[in-house]
């Protein structure tokens, strides 16, 4: 029987944990790079300046996510925005992940023991 390679992802617009599942669940930590100082900066500058600052950062964050999702066949999104489902948008998007079977599901915050039961129980019972 083939072992299915899968992750857990909790994310907001702000930082994703990737959770991979295996017998000892690790988390590793992106975040986005668009700090609310340079936010600040740019705003002071033009509206529509930092509207583009903030999509470019956006896109560089789920860009980074994506990168590392390609060795998995099963991933679960998960998070509290609506950041779970832009990336499951972009995954369908991208025919590198067309066998890759997305779930996405709401959750609230968590703590990271909280993430890793959430990703444990969901792979255990499917």
């Amino acid at each position: 029987m083939k072992t299915t390679n899968r992750v857990g992802i909790w994310m907001d617009h702000a930082n994703a944990h990737i959770m991979e599942f295996t017998t000892q669940i690790t988390t590793k930590h992106i975040a986005a790079t668009l700090s609310h100082s340079e936010k600040e900066a740019t705003l002071e500058k033009s509206e529509n300046l930092m509207h583009h600052k903030e999509n470019h950062a956006i896109a560089a964050y789920y860009h980074a996510i994506m990168h590392e999702l390609l060795p998995f066949q099963e991933v679960l999104l998960f998070g509290p925005t609506e950041a779970k489902t832009e990336l499951g948008n972009l995954l369908k998007a991208d025919h590198r992940f067309d066998k890759v079977k997305v779930t996405i599901q709401p959750s609230d915050r968590m703590t990271e023991n909280q993430e890793h039961a959430w990703v444990r129980n969901f792979f255990s019972h499917h």
